[in-house]
């Protein structure tokens, strides 16, 4: 059985691929647009590690559709703060659905946290 789970929309942001921690973990965002009747929903999906270099292949305005996987993870700063809980999607590959051109895959990670939800000098890895 596969966990893997594909979603559809329009490229509406690609950021640059970030750098954090020591051992150089990547991650880049890709956000698609989906127009569901009376509101706009955006989807925010991190291409990590090599899958970063994948996205070089998708322009803002593609349509197209991204396999993915839901990463879940439990962090704790000390003994003394609150456990918090962090939940992404994970691009595994795309194609892109205009032109029927595949894109790349990319790895299986479990290294990932919600950018905004932590400080850059307050990384866990």
């Amino acid at each position: 059985m596969s966990n893997d789970a594909k979603v559809t929309g329009v490229v509406h942001v690609i950021e640059e691929t970030k750098t954090y921690g020591q051992k150089g973990f990547r991650k880049r965002l890709v956000v698609l647009e989906q127009e569901l009747g009376s509101f706009t929903n955006y989807v925010p999906i991190e291409f990590i590690r090599d899958a970063c270099d994948t996205v070089d292949d998708l322009t803002v305005g593609d349509q197209v559709e991204v396999t993915y996987r839901l990463s879940g993870r439990k962090w704790q700063k000390d003994a003394n703060s609150d456990v918090r809980y962090f939940l992404n999607a994970e691009g595994m590959s795309f194609q892109k659905l205009d032109s029927g051109n595949q894109g790349g895959a990319g790895q299986n990670a479990n290294d990932s946290l919600s950018e905004a939800a932590f400080d850059e000098d307050d990384v866990p890895f």
